[in-house]
């Protein structure tokens, strides 16, 4: 693969690439630092990539290892109200309800709901993408769904 193939790709992958650590990540600003660390990571290590074809794969697989590594060095630096400056956006209004309730879901249960309602991944590649089993992928879109419904439900009844 070529730089220009290379920056195509990633230019395809971008929507994806800002989900997916939107779903991890509370920042914008992490966000694009997590995205672009990930970017420089795989145009590092190009020629591990065994198969083009699953290009966009791998990249969200090592943009989910740059978030966490991201947000284990924050860990010890952010405040707990700051971690949870996202309950306290006073433009909640710019957001659509789903948009909430999928913010507040638990991490893990939000990543695959992300990957596999929003990006269109399939059970099996979320599996390699997580680097878990398939019956605990589908288990945790099962919860998802869920506690989606659950939420939504909630906040309907508020707004009413």
């Amino acid at each position: 693969m070529n730089k220009q193939e290379f920056i195509d790709k990633v230019l395809e992958a971008e929507s994806t690439l800002y989900h997916v650590s939107k779903s991890i990540l509370i920042h914008d600003q992490d966000c694009e630092d997590a995205v672009q660390g990930a970017i420089l990571k795989a145009y590092n290590k190009l020629n591990k990539l065994k198969e083009e074809q699953y290009f966009k794969t791998w990249l969200v697989k090592i943009l989910i290892n740059e978030c966490y590594s991201l947000k284990r060095k924050q860990c010890s630096t952010v405040s707990y109200e700051e971690y949870f400056e996202f309950d306290k956006v006073d433009d909640k209004k710019d957001y659509s309800d789903l948009y909430l309730a999928i913010q507040n879901l638990p991490e893990r249960i939000r990543i695959t709901i992300v990957l596999y309602y929003v990006e269109g991944y399939s059970v099996k590649e979320i599996k390699k993408i997580l680097k878990i089993p398939e019956g605990t992928v589908k288990s945790r879109l099962a919860k998802g769904r869920k506690l989606l419904k659950i939420k939504l439900e909630y906040m309907e009844e508020i707004y009413e």
